[in-house]
């Protein structure tokens, strides 16, 4: 029997046997479209993570208050308030004598409070920073004006809001000049950011941001920030920046209480995390193409005690254990295939959906991706899965006796 003979001879069974067919190959449909839509959302996640990181830039360097590993978690991250960091610390950053190439630095300090305005009020995360957080973060003034640094020195209670705070309390009534209140202090709108999109790292259109030294002392009671960011002059001189912002700091700490991260690194650091992660989810997705396998083993087992007799009387005009052994692997293998290309296009189909729902829902950077390799793969991979599961069921076909089959009842 040629080989062209052993496929239409699969494919007449297969036609025949609809419904087992399609039970049979559900399995592996699961398994090659779990694959796919794993390692499509996690290569759209990992566009969504990058893609705002770099628009951030690879010129900024963040100071974290307290030490930590450099390839581990900062303190914060695990809950704990370290006071370590101040406003002269920046201060000393900025100064040329000490830091080269800095051009621009910020302390941040957060809170929360309940803004409000007349009867209207918002729960709000407050951000007390500097005035070049305007140039650091990238964010662009609709109404109004950022504040300066004149106004954090003088401690001027006044803040800047984002597109959606300045709709939810003012809605279309205009807000440079109205006074709201936070915490029970009063302060004066003097700006109201444009529209930027949701961002994993931050939320502009829902941000307050007001003058350092008014979030420190007057609503928090504090004098330390929880970090400084800043951006350089020249990415070149990276390296040499990170250690000069280290030596300063040492100079004025005494020890290493602090950590340097850059933005160059972070993009590194979660790249490798959500590599590592998407193929670990991959490799759980693929415990149902071995569970696909097995039913596929099954079922084909079952199909060589139905054809006993066919494969006696088959034998009995001239064919050869080859030919019954392809006949039987022709068909477990043109099950596998036809599953797993099933399997891809559900899985193309519902990674298509979540990439746009995801855009839709204002993550512009969420790219849907499914590689061309992956597809490869998948197809290999259940052709392989075909042949593996296939060998034993078709072998054990090739080896009937003759008479033995055509006496089976």
């Amino acid at each position: 029997m040629t080989i062209i003979n052993s496929y239409k001879t699969a494919f007449k069974n297969l036609r025949i046997n609809k419904r087992r067919s399609l039970l049979t190959m559900l399995g592996l449909i699961i398994g090659i479209s779990s694959v796919i839509l794993v390692m499509s959302t996690g290569a759209g996640a990992q566009s969504l993570i990058t893609g705002q990181l770099e628009k951030r830039g690879t010129d900024q360097i963040v100071v974290l208050a307290g030490a930590s590993d450099p390839s581990g978690p900062p303190a914060q991250a695990l809950g704990i308030v370290i006071t370590t960091l101040i406003e002269e610390d920046k201060d000393a950053l900025l100064d040329t004598h000490n830091v080269s190439h800095l051009a621009y630095a910020a302390g941040y300090i957060t809170g929360n409070g309940i803004l409000k305005w007349g009867s209207e009020s918002k729960s709000v995360s407050y951000t007390g920073a500097n005035a070049d957080y305007q140039i650091i973060e990238k964010v662009t003034v609709r109404d109004g004006r950022f504040f300066t640094e004149v106004d954090n020195e003088a401690h001027d209670p006044v803040i800047v809001i984002g597109n959606t705070v300045a709709e939810d309390i003012f809605g279309n009534s205009e807000s440079v000049g109205e006074r709201v209140k936070i915490a029970g202090k009063q302060f004066r709108v003097i700006g109201v950011l444009a529209a930027q999109g949701s961002s994993i790292f931050e939320d502009v259109d829902n941000a307050v941001i007001m003058p350092l030294r008014v979030a420190q002392y007057d609503l928090l009671g504090v004098r330390h920030l929880t970090f400084i960011r800043s951006q350089m002059d020249d990415t070149q001189y990276l390296d040499q920046t990170v250690e000069e912002i280290q030596q300063t700091l040492l100079d004025r700490h005494g020890e290493e209480d602090f950590s340097i991260r850059n933005t160059a690194d972070a993009l590194a650091i979660l790249t490798t995390i959500t590599n590592a992660l998407k193929f670990f989810l991959v490799a759980i997705a693929g415990v149902s193409l071995f569970v696909g396998g097995i039913g596929i083993m099954n079922i084909m087992l079952i199909s060589v005690q139905e054809k006993t007799r066919e494969v006696g009387l088959r034998k009995s005009v001239g064919a050869t254990d080859n030919d019954i052994l392809k006949q039987f692997l022709v068909e477990t293998i043109m099950l596998s295939l036809l599953g797993g290309i099933i399997g891809l296009m559900i899985g193309i189909l519902f990674a298509f959906g979540i990439a746009k729902g995801v855009q839709a829902a204002g993550y512009p950077d969420y790219r849907f991706i499914v590689s061309f390799g992956a597809i490869v793969v998948s197809l290999v991979v259940t052709t392989l899965i075909g042949l593996v599961f296939g060998v034993y069921p078709a072998r054990r076909a090739a080896q009937l006796d003759p008479i033995d089959a055509l006496h089976y009842e």
